[in-house]
């Protein structure tokens, strides 16, 4: 663990991505966090508010862990990083199902939301700024491929969580079970990544570990992760990322009982197995979105791809609040759309920034841009909840809970589409000399 592991000659950078996507698939459990939402409320007598804890909680962490961790994960490389993920998220989930087992919500909230999120954020990163440097030809494609995981876990944990809870049981018995079998299983699998993963000697730019096939991870324009954060594009990128996860993450996070509510005086209102599988749909949409709209942007362009991400899902937004009560079909598909954009997003994003800033330190900048994504987990659970929590105090149900929440997630998105237009190349003021890039780089090689 002392230094990152060099993959020896004859390695194929295609090896990569499956160990980023051992973690990427576990940590994405977090999606599927709307599942064990009915059964808490149940057995802990708690509110949507007070549920969506955890959760928010666990965001706020990922963001921070990331950003003060960032540069520590590009100082001890991927191995140390997935390592430090899998006991924190894991040992989250051990405390989660002591939490419930004593009936004690407060260590759900620690074991899940602070434990269990500080997982979260180094093992988001951990694979990154490794991807890029053996895939510089293809950043999109190849941070896509490792990030689809992170969208693409619920898809599994959502079926995984509901079979569950209907075996064990909903009860604080049941939960506390099920928070176990997860712990248990999820350490199992992040080790096949961190025994997998290796980093690309100095000067490799794909293809194997003995020769170059695309171009140098360290040309062009490099920026230090402190000169980033004085930038204005840094911010404008910040304030992008913020909105499209607000927006995404305020339907992901309350997905199955939304869909509840939104037909519920139907002549065919949902049941809570279609619920969960609403909440796996989404998941699959979030995972798609995450390799399909980074892929497109390496062809496209990542402001034109901010754009669709951006004006679209306002697009849709607006269709759900005015005709989404009225056709399930519509209501799924726009949702759908929305969370392949809220995947595309941040699939996008270390390209994106791999593009202003350079390869240099572009894990620990990626890391102190998720901040943004700290905010959004608080901005957007607590918009929706919130705000249905008080129409149902008022006597409203159905769509009408969400009619006004879904207002101002239009709001947001149209700032997020102004702030793109605002990214600008990086002045040359910011410009690490290449000297000591090419320095500090040959530091961080083992003897």
């Amino acid at each position: 663990m002392s230094s990152p592991p060099v993959a020896p000659a004859g390695w194929s950078r295609w090896l990569v991505p499956p160990a980023a996507l051992s973690v990427h698939l576990s940590i994405g459990q977090a999606y599927a966090w709307s599942v064990f939402k009915p059964p808490l409320e149940s057995a802990l007598h708690l509110d949507g508010t007070q549920s969506a804890l955890p959760f928010q909680l666990a965001i706020v962490m990922l963001g921070l862990s990331a950003a003060f961790g960032g540069t520590l994960v590009e100082r001890n490389g991927p191995r140390w990083a997935m390592t430090v993920a899998l006991v924190c998220f894991c040992t989250g989930f051990l405390i989660s199902a002591l939490g419930a087992w004593t009936r004690q919500y407060w260590l759900i909230v620690l074991g899940y939301g602070f434990v269990g999120g500080i997982g979260l954020g180094i093992g988001y990163i951990s694979p990154v700024s490794t991807l890029i440097k053996w895939f510089p030809d293809r950043p999109g494609m190849a941070t896509g491929i490792a990030i689809m995981g992170f969208g693409g876990g619920a898809l599994i944990a959502s079926p995984w969580s509901a079979q569950m809870l209907a075996s064990f049981g909903g009860d604080n018995d049941g939960i506390a079970l099920a928070f176990l079998v997860h712990g248990l299983s999820y350490a199992v699998f992040m080790t096949l990544g961190v025994l997998l993963v290796r980093v690309p000697r100095t000067g490799d730019g794909g293809g194997t570990a003995s020769g170059p096939s695309g171009p140098s991870g360290l040309e062009g324009v490099q920026v230090s992760a402190r000169g980033a954060v004085r930038t204005p594009q840094f911010w404008c990128l910040w304030i992008v990322l913020c909105m499209n996860v607000t927006a995404g993450i305020g339907i992901l996070e309350k997905a199955a009982p939304m869909i509840t509510d939104f037909f519920a005086d139907s002549s065919a209102p949902v049941s809570a197995s279609a619920a969960a599988g609403f909440v796996a749909l989404l998941s699959a949409a979030n995972m798609a979105g995450r390799i399909g709209w980074s892929s497109t942007s390496d062809l496209i362009g990542r402001k034109n791809i901010y754009r669709v991400y951006l004006g679209v899902g306002a697009l849709m937004y607006l269709l759900i609040a005015l005709f989404g009560d009225a056709s399930k079909p519509l209501f799924v598909l726009c949702a759908l759309v929305i969370l392949s954009f809220y995947g595309g997003g941040f699939a996008t994003v270390p390209a994106y920034l791999k593009d202003l800033f350079g390869t240099y330190q572009v894990g620990a900048i990626h890391g102190r841009l998720l901040t943004a994504w700290s905010t959004a987990g608080v901005l957007g659970p607590l918009i929706v909840n919130w705000i249905a929590d008080r129409q149902k105090e008022a006597g409203k149900h159905g769509s009408s809970l969400y009619g006004l929440s879904f207002g101002i997630m239009i709001v947001l998105l149209v700032v997020g589409l102004v702030a793109n237009e605002l990214v600008r190349p990086v002045h040359a003021r910011h410009h690490v000399p290449a000297p000591r890039e090419a320095a500090d780089a040959q530091r961080q090689q083992p003897a």
